[in-house]
């Protein structure tokens, strides 16, 4: 079992920069993979990229891509989203998710379905 949670979220306004973590603890050295989501008011959970465990090769979504990176810290069981250039719309609450599975994680490292662990989230409000 792992436990995911994530921290450092809050309020901060356009064009700033935040770098979320999400530290995972239980049996952490079976991640095969970490994600983060967000969702945003009523809208659906959207995939913002990965981060694979074993190489740190990481991956973010084409929305993501050249304002948000994803690192970890091996050593401290933890994962960063890091965010800069923050707009409005980056407004949303942010989920950490891990598998322990590499099959689950090749076929939906993208979806939701590719990750069995989850965090409890941590809210961005990007506002002026």
């Amino acid at each position: 079992q792992v436990h995911l949670g994530e921290s450092g979220g809050g309020s901060v306004e356009p064009g700033n920069s935040l770098r979320l973590s999400c530290a995972a603890s239980g049996r952490p050295l079976e991640i095969v993979a970490v994600a983060w989501f967000r969702q945003a008011p009523e809208k659906e959970r959207e995939f913002v990229g990965y981060i694979f465990s074993s190489d740190g090769g990481a991956y973010v979504s084409n929305s993501a891509k050249g304002r948000f990176s994803i690192s970890r810290d091996s050593a401290r069981n933890t994962y960063y989203l890091h965010m800069t250039k923050l707009e409005p719309e980056d407004t949303a609450v942010y989920y950490c998710a891990a598998t322990d599975s590499y099959d689950d994680w090749r076929s939906s490292a993208t979806k939701e379905e590719g990750y069995n662990f989850w965090g409890q989230g941590t809210q961005l409000l990007v506002s002026s």
